[in-house]
């Protein structure tokens, strides 16, 4: 009896063993790690990972940031790479890969990885609503630029009844402004110039907010300049393409406290041409090199990649800011004459024909007729006449400090 019980508790043992030799232990899958992203675009990405098991197959779960697995779109690849498309321009997603080593034996999710798509192509096109050209980024009216457009200040700006103005610049993707001289650079086909005009409710605290009136747009289509103007409606929330003329009464309350009304005309197409017109051809009027020359602005566009074939900036001459008292009162004179005149005034201006007057900068002031001139130059810009007073076009009231320049100068002739 007890050989039987030994010989059945030894065949038990064996048995056992046996068993114990045929288990094997399978490694858990590994979980995808080093996910990066590449060729970022407004609407597509490409996914890379790495993988340490030599796995047959992925999952890709990707959404809109916060978003709960299982509720995303889903990617089944054989590669460590997967492109993602029809993304939403401008906007931040989450992304979750896991690893199928087997049908049994699959990962746990990585960890999340995220990214930001780029923002919209800006639009060349004059389409209906300026929020279809893409020039800006997050709530319209906060004038937000795009990623795609950068912003320019000139040192003498166009008056245009104490109205504040944001000027951009968008330049297709991979092409800059090229330098030619002090005037205009040569600007690239679908190249985009915006002027936006806006009141601050109170001039003494910007956080009230403010009114935004129009928006211009010039486009450089096949060689030609093409002009638009944008209104922009009541809610401030957009802006439609607008042809005709329109007064729009504005208020606000200056930095001394004191509340201004101003009947804001807003330009008609045929205003906007005659004002834009050099010899019979529509071209910009303020981003001149020698007018946006000044705080290292060339430099940074040059750093920048915006303009091209120029080395030093220096060698650029500068149109004096016609505040800047460290300049003489000629030369103030002449900078805000050239600024806001000369583009009528001019050889091939609006009014090459009907006046005498040449006013550009750079025009000697013997041949510019000032001096023959001056006591017309007084009349119509001491005092606002529809028609009459200048600048003819874009004002509705006099600047008094311009006007206070002008005429202290034409004084001193």
């Amino acid at each position: 009896m007890k050989n039987n019980l030994l010989i059945f508790f030894t065949c038990l043992l064996l048995a056992s063993c046996s068993s114990d030799d045929d288990t094997v232990t399978v490694q858990q899958c590994a979980k995808p790690t080093n996910i990066s992203a590449n060729a970022i675009t407004f609407e597509s990405a490409e996914i890379i990972w790495s993988d340490t098991n030599n796995a047959g197959s992925f999952t890709v779960e990707y959404g809109l940031t916060g978003f709960m697995l299982g509720s995303g779109t889903t990617i089944n690849t054989t590669e460590t790479t997967a492109l993602l498309t029809n993304l939403l321009a401008n906007t931040n997603y989450d992304i979750y890969i896991k690893t199928a080593c087997s049908v049994e034996n699959t990962s746990m999710y990585s960890d999340v990885f995220s990214f930001t798509t780029a923002a919209p192509l800006v639009v060349p096109q004059l389409l209906p609503n300026l929020s279809d050209l893409n020039l800006f980024s997050g709530n319209l009216n906060d004038l937000t630029p795009s990623s795609r457009a950068f912003e320019y200040n000139l040192n003498t700006p166009l008056f245009t009844d104490y109205a504040h103005k944001q000027r951009l610049i968008a330049l297709p993707p991979g092409t800059t402004m090229d330098y030619v001289d002090n005037g205009f650079p040569d600007f690239p086909n679908n190249t985009v110039i915006s002027k936006t005009f806006y009141y601050f409710n109170d001039e003494r605290n910007e956080s009230l907010g403010k009114t935004i009136i129009e928006t211009r747009i010039l486009i450089k289509i096949n060689g030609t300049w093409e002009l638009g103007n944008y209104k922009w409606n009541d809610s401030q929330t957009d802006a439609v393409l607008d042809d005709m003329a329109h007064t729009v009464p504005v208020s606000f309350v200056n930095n001394n406290g004191i509340t201004n009304t101003i009947n804001y005309g807003i330009p008609s197409m045929q205003d906007c041409i005659d004002c834009h017109n050099s010899n019979n051809i529509v071209t910009p009027i303020g981003p001149k090199l020698r007018t946006m020359n000044f705080n290292n602005q060339l430099q940074d566009f040059i750093n920048s990649g915006y303009l091209s074939n120029l080395s030093d900036p220096t060698t650029v001459t500068t149109l004096p800011n016609w505040e800047d008292t460290s300049y003489t009162q000629e030369e103030r004179a002449r900078a805000y004459f050239d600024v806001n005149c000369a583009h009528c005034h001019s050889d091939g201006g609006y009014c090459q024909f009907q006046s005498e007057l040449r006013l550009t900068y750079e025009t000697p002031f013997s041949e510019s007729m000032i001096f023959e001139r001056k006591a017309s130059i007084d009349n119509r810009m001491r005092s606002y006449n529809p028609g009459i007073s200048m600048p003819l076009i874009g004002t509705s009231l006099v600047h008094s400090e311009g006007y206070g320049l002008i005429r202290e100068y034409l004084n001193s002739l």
